[in-house]
């Protein structure tokens, strides 16, 4: 699998705030005495089942005196698992509502992380301030 299928090519930017995706892929390799280690590389060929690191890394021009929302699609080869800091909301439906996973429904059901279409973090004031940051979150090839 290519990795224009994960879907982020270019920067994008949100408002006056540059937002910057890179993609990598988790693979164990021997490390010495046998023992195995976890190294991440950068996403160029996927197959099913590998795990995925997204940093998005966002800047801003100045710092920011308001808060603001970063939010990725998800691509449709990539099942969402979680975020490193826990201050996601996801959206099951194309992002037309958000919560947290496990608020969420689908079709009558507890939604799954199968289900989530879209991460977004609201990054407040105290942290916009900084004028930079990076968040991550991982996904496994479907």
């Amino acid at each position: 699998m290519a990795l224009a299928a994960l879907g982020f090519a270019a920067p994008l930017s949100a408002g006056e705030v540059a937002v910057e995706h890179s993609v990598f892929v988790e693979r164990e390799v021997e490390a010495a005495g046998g023992r195995a280690a976890r190294v991440l590389e950068p996403a160029r060929e996927l197959r099913r089942g590998d795990r995925l690191v997204y940093f998005v890394a966002w800047r801003a021009p100045e710092p920011r005196a308001e808060s603001f929302t970063i939010t990725n699609p998800l691509p449709r080869a990539v099942s969402y698992q979680r975020s490193a800091d826990g201050f996601e909301e996801v959206s099951v439906d194309g992002g037309r509502s958000w919560g947290k996973l496990g608020d969420l429904r689908v079709a009558g059901r507890s939604a799954t992380a199968e289900d989530v279409t879209h991460v977004r973090w609201q990054v407040p004031r105290q942290i916009a301030l900084a004028g930079r940051g990076k968040l991550t979150w991982s996904g496994v090839v479907r």
